[in-house]
């Protein structure tokens, strides 16, 4: 079933909806035009009821001036990109730095500040927008189309599409905050990651080049282990992002599982793609969320699935660029169920 509503009204007074889906089993994922994001997702508990599992806002105000990136998706490029430019085809193309002297997650009004066309359908809905050329810097008119389908064993699936006419660079994810509680504090959460390996940051949170080994560090989570455990372990990477902030490459599709021991909520993430940023939200600052929750720093976690970022000035990592003429097509799935 699905069911919309006016959620409200951009600064520049253009209408935003909300598009609920719902499964039979009373799950529910509420979606937003404004970013394609995903603004609330209520699953099953052990206690009989349920619990909203993304970080978000009531209003369409807070979405509007807040940092973070709450629930939307991002790009063209989603993470970051070192001095805000790259290369291409001969061409050096200038990108805004607002991350420090990097581009982060698409630049000033990236793909999570704008209205996408909506096209709903029975289990999902369809957001499409076309990223004219030049817009933030990147070369091509980029068609974009963000699928979210919501299925009876509730599973939330996201498909990426993209297509363009000039070759650029491309690399959508979703950034929902994820608390399997409903709220509070994160870092007891029991996490699983089918990574051996994850790229090494530098001071800025951008990847160097190199990979390192999990294996005997605090990033070794291929045995499930509370978030939290080693988060404070005196170890550089983590003094780099202070916390968690890295992207691990994956070993296999079913790239995560994330339990909570209080809703009794497991969370299994699968993917195609090559990479998973781990975020600790390390940084998000305290504000009021969705029904009267607080959100701020490591009140939940981030599973981005993702090319590697800073991919232009490592080139061991797999190219992001899109070829012209031909189509971007990707999946992640996030699939419920009891702990």
């Amino acid at each position: 079933m699905l069911t919309h509503s006016l959620f409200g009204l951009t600064l520049d007074q253009k209408p935003v909806t909300a598009y609920r889906l719902r499964n039979a089993n009373g799950a529910t994922a509420t979606l937003l035009n404004y970013g394609a994001t995903l603004q609330s997702l209520c699953v099953p508990n052990a206690l009989g009821g349920f619990t909203d599992v993304v970080l978000g806002y009531d209003t369409l105000a807070a979405y509007e001036r807040s940092d973070g990136y709450l629930g939307a998706t991002v790009g063209r490029m989603a993470n970051r990109i070192g001095g805000a430019s790259f290369s291409l085809n001969g061409r050096t193309y200038s990108l805004a730095a607002n991350d420090g002297p990097n581009h982060l997650h698409g630049g000033l009004k990236g793909f999570d500040k704008q209205i996408w066309d909506a096209a709903p359908f029975p289990g999902g809905i369809t957001f499409s927008r076309l990223s004219p050329d030049g817009e933030e810097g990147y070369p091509g008119n980029l068609m974009v189309r963000v699928t979210y389908t919501l299925s009876a064993d509730n599973a939330l699936a996201i498909t990426y599409e993209a297509e363009t006419d000039q070759d650029t660079p491309v690399n959508l994810t979703n950034h929902s905050y994820f608390n399997l509680n409903g709220g509070d504090y994160a870092m007891n959460h029991i996490l699983q990651l089918k990574a051996e390996r994850f790229t090494e940051n530098d001071e800025a949170s951008l990847p160097t080049g190199r990979f390192l080994q999990v294996e005997d560090t605090p990033f070794d989570f291929r045995r499930p282990k509370p978030i939290g455990r080693d988060i404070e372990a005196d170890h550089p990477q983590l003094k780099n992002g202070h916390g968690y902030d890295h992207n691990f490459v994956l070993s296999s599709q079913h790239a995560a599982t994330l339990c909570s021991e209080v809703s009794g909520i497991r969370m299994d993430l699968s993917t195609d793609l090559p990479g998973l940023q781990l975020y600790t939200a390390n940084f998000l600052t305290p504000r009021p969320g969705k029904n009267g929750t607080l959100i701020d720093r490591r009140t939940a976690i981030c599973l981005e699935t993702q090319l590697f970022p800073n991919a232009f000035s490592c080139y061991s990592f797999p190219s992001p660029v899109l070829r012209a003429g031909r189509k971007l097509c990707t999946r992640t799935v996030f699939r419920f169920s009891l702990y």
